[in-house]
């Protein structure tokens, strides 16, 4: 697989950790190896160093000069329509799901069980009918079918044992 996401003027980055974790920032300008010059006018990041270990890169990016006014960047942002893009992404939907579960309630949590319980009931009653279907396709003309669920066919009576003498009798003989 071959890297894409590399570190440039105008890619916009997801803050994972620090003070502003959760928010998109675009690189302004490298710093060194270690850190870049980040702004995010849209975002409420304002214009600061931030180490590249705090940053994941986006595929996402922004076309302005090197070392650009943060008016230049907004125009460019929004022009590009970055926040809409950012929430139509699987990334940006993974995250909010996992914030959606952590704030759900005791009560939140068990709607959910009995939905999924419910859920899995009429997928399992489905694929049973599919099943039995399909089995029914399947059979010979020759073979009779099985019995219905609730009623068991009837066994033939077991053939009597031959009687035993008592043990009283055993011990005359």
């Amino acid at each position: 697989m071959v890297f894409k996401r590399f570190v440039e003027i105008g890619r916009v980055a997801f803050i994972s950790f620090g003070p502003h974790a959760g928010k998109l920032v675009a690189i302004v300008d490298v710093i060194d190896q270690n850190r870049a010059l980040v702004d995010g006018p849209c975002s409420g990041v304002r214009r600061q160093a931030m180490p590249f270990k705090c940053m994941q890169l986006t595929d996402f990016v922004l076309k302005f000069p090197h070392s650009a006014r943060q008016k230049c960047v907004r125009r460019a942002w929004e022009k590009e329509n970055i926040n809409e893009k950012w929430s139509a992404t699987r990334w940006a939907k993974k995250i909010e799901a996992r914030e959606k579960k952590a704030k759900m309630t005791d009560f939140d949590r068990y709607k959910v069980m009995k939905a999924k319980k419910m859920r899995n009931r009429i997928i399992k009653h489905e694929m049973k009918k599919l099943q039995r279907m399909a089995s029914k396709k399947g059979k010979k003309p020759g073979k009779p079918e099985k019995a219905v669920k609730g009623k068991k066919p009837e066994k033939a009576p077991k053939a009597k044992k031959p009687e035993k003498a008592p043990k009283a009798q055993k011990a005359q003989i």
